[in-house]
């Protein structure tokens, strides 16, 4: 585990590693423009917490985390829309530390609830969640258009 990783909140100046990252994460390639217009909406939304792990001016990873009031929970429901991990610092203890602050400020802000999708080509994904402390608990269903 990297002990000198540093976790803080997301700037305009992390776009360039957020979008690097999406796009490799999504194996696609997206419009950098749009891209840019909803990071800077998401990012000043106070109902957001997106975080970024660094060590040594070196961005390893972040997560993005969205705050809903929801009337099936009665009570806010936070849930990780996007989480990366560089893969040359995956299996460090990065992720878990992203994680942990997320818990962190669901602790101090009363959320019911913390919830992540995965998708099913992410095989892998579901063990890594679980060892987390996440369980599988809800099927999601998607119409893209």
């Amino acid at each position: 585990m990297q002990s000198n990783i540093k976790i803080r909140k997301v700037e305009k100046q992390d776009l360039d590693f957020v979008y690097k990252s999406i796009c490799e994460l999504e194996n696609d390639v997206f419009d950098f423009e749009v891209f840019e217009t909803i990071f800077n909406e998401n990012i000043s939304n106070p109902k957001n917490v997106y975080l970024i792990a660094e060590s040594e001016n070196e961005s390893l990873g972040f997560i993005t985390f969205h705050i809903q009031n929801l009337l099936h929970h009665c009570g806010l429901v936070g849930e990780i829309q996007e989480f990366f991990i560089d893969k040359n610092h995956r299996g460090k203890g990065v992720g878990r530390k992203l994680v942990a602050e997320i818990l962190k400020y669901a602790e101090e802000n009363n959320l019911k609830s913390i919830e992540v999708t995965t998708n099913k080509k992410r095989v892998e994904n579901v063990a890594i969640y679980e060892n987390l402390g996440f369980t599988l608990s809800h099927n999601k269903f998607t119409i893209s258009k």
